[in-house]
């Protein structure tokens, strides 16, 4: 799962991407970070989180190859933007979308190769959003029972 926040820091107006990286129902690998650069557009911001995530994807699937465990085909990043998973599976480059060239070619290189398949998710569905907004108690439980973690010092 991969998500971003358009221009959300106040102070330099860079966007933060996140993701989460599940194999299996196994939470393996997350991060949340700033982006390098200020993004003119939430698919621009969205669209370079999963660039980021596509990338821990690749790593990932060369590790498990490398210890020879499980199945690794089936990789499937998701995104709650339509627009940038438009852009990934479009073979036309549009010159809108010339700001973000080099990580449309890395995502589009992936998808043509087969590394990956992208996904869309409902905007409700985002398990990223824990990183990186404030989420009130039932949002909070939800994400965090759909990522099957649990409270070490709750009451037994």
């Amino acid at each position: 799962y991969s998500d971003a926040n358009l221009a959300r820091s106040h102070t330099d107006r860079r966007s933060t991407s996140r993701y989460y990286a599940l194999v299996g129902k196994n939470l393996v690998s997350w991060k949340s970070k700033k982006q390098n650069v200020v993004a003119r557009s939430s698919i621009e911001a969205e669209y370079r989180a999963m660039a980021v995530a596509t990338c821990e994807l690749i790593w990932i699937k060369q590790l498990l190859k490398e210890l020879k465990v499980g199945d690794t085909k089936g990789m499937e990043p998701a995104c709650d933007n339509e627009v940038a998973l438009h852009i990934a599976l479009d073979p036309v480059f549009h010159e809108r979308t010339k700001h973000i060239e080099i990580d449309y070619h890395f995502v589009r290189e992936k998808v043509l190769s087969g590394d990956t398949v992208k996904r869309f998710v409902r905007s409700c569905d985002k398990l990223a959003d824990i990183l990186t907004e404030s989420l009130t108690g039932p949002r909070t439980s939800y994400i965090c029972n759909k990522l099957s973690t649990y409270n070490l010092y709750a009451p037994a």
